[in-house]
């Protein structure tokens, strides 16, 4: 999908024609899940869309992307991409400004934020490409490597299937490892246990319920996994249960920190996340939360609070807004989407030793498009 309305007379002053937006296009790209149906506490999935979205000015084109359903892509097309035709490129907050007014009668969170992030994501991209810089240095790097953890176990794998992921992350130099439970709380304990083993004692071991337990349930699991060193307990209740959450959070065991927020869609939700003092550590999703914007706002929130902050999920782009996010601690690298991102791009960033690092030689994101493989996905 495509729309190209050509360039308008935008009330932007004198600024440089070969720098107004000139062409916005969107599509979705559907990747099955391997082997079956994926499952955490809460969902089970067995493909993932991938929202691509490339803006074009002058020569240049930007590359963002979200995931969400098709019809983000619809979203781009019909509304997004002829409210910021026309705007200066660099001009990032005038666009969004536009993006946000189009959408308010189709309600903010959810699909229309995934939209807005993909968009606003291919927009950093396109800026730092015409500077011909990378986005992290666009933003401003407070740190040249990112600390990152490994993400999978889903409640899909069986504990053999379980025990031989984890390994594999320890073998390949990942110091923090976080598995999926929830599913079958009775199971859960036995699944922390044989994640415990194969990954050592010395490297920290994180969990997710993806809200699947109640209030008392996640109190008393808590208890039964600091017993084998869980630090992190990843949305013990819902996200919605902001009074759960300051719950976990008062009475969890000593050393283990209580995370959510990958479901907030801006800074409205976040703020309400942390004055309600929910989380340990925000988490925040640059693929929804209104691109790298609404996490660099979400950073904003957390350094005013002196609070830490975890980006979730897509690592290609939170290895730059990560890298420049004063309050940020670590980026998740998840098997799904570190899969898709090798799959359909050329340019990601790799892991080594636990970290990743952006490539300053490579301007904004450094992705390209491997427009081949895109369409043999292509929806």
């Amino acid at each position: 999908m495509a729309r190209d309305q050509g360039v308008r007379e935008a009330d932007l002053g004198h600024v440089d024609r070969g720098r107004l937006i000139r062409r916005v296009e969107a599509h979705a790209y559907r990747l099955p899940t391997l082997g079956g149906p994926e499952s955490d506490g809460t969902a089970v999935w067995d493909a993932t869309t991938m929202i691509v979205c490339e803006v074009h000015a002058g020569r240049a084109r930007g590359l963002g992307y979200s995931y969400a359903d098709a019809a983000a892509a619809r979203v781009i097309e019909d509304l997004l991409a002829d409210a910021i035709t026309g705007v200066d490129a660099i001009a990032i907050p005038t666009a969004m400004d536009r993006m946000l007014g189009v959408i308010r009668n189709h309600g903010r969170p959810g699909l229309a934020a995934c939209a807005v992030s993909a968009v606003d994501n291919a927009l950093w991209d396109l800026k730092a490409r015409l500077y011909d810089v990378s986005v992290a240095e666009l933003l401003g790097p407070a740190r040249t490597e990112v600390p990152v953890y490994a993400s999978g176990g889903f409640t899909s794998r069986t504990l053999d299937e379980l025990e031989r992921e984890v390994a594999s992350y320890a073998q390949a130099g990942h110091t923090r490892v976080k598995i999926k439970i929830g599913r079958d709380p009775s199971s859960d304990l036995d699944r922390v246990k044989v994640a415990r083993a194969a990954l050592g004692p010395d490297r920290a071991l994180m969990v997710d319920a993806n809200g699947a337990y109640d209030r008392k349930q996640a109190l008393l699991m808590a208890e039964q996994f600091a017993a084998h060193g869980v630090v992190w307990f990843e949305e013990p209740v819902s996200s919605d249960d902001l009074e759960g959450l300051k719950l976990l959070r008062d009475r969890a065991p000593a050393g283990m920190q209580i995370a959510a927020g990958e479901y907030g869609y801006d800074s409205f939700y976040f703020r309400r996340m942390l004055d309600a003092s929910a989380v340990d550590v925000l988490q925040a999703d640059a693929t929804r939360c209104l691109g790298t914007s609404g996490f660099l706002r979400a950073d904003a929130l957390c350094d005013a609070r002196g609070l830490p902050l975890s980006s979730h999920c897509a690592p290609a782009l939170h290895a730059h807004a990560g890298a420049a996010a004063v309050r940020l601690v670590h980026l998740e690298h998840f098997f799904d989407h570190v899969r898709m991102e090798g799959l359909l791009f050329d340019g990601v960033p790799m892991v080594s030793g636990g970290v990743i690092a952006f490539d300053p030689r490579r301007p904004g994101f450094g992705l390209a498009l491997r427009r081949e493989e895109a369409r043999r996905h292509a929806v």
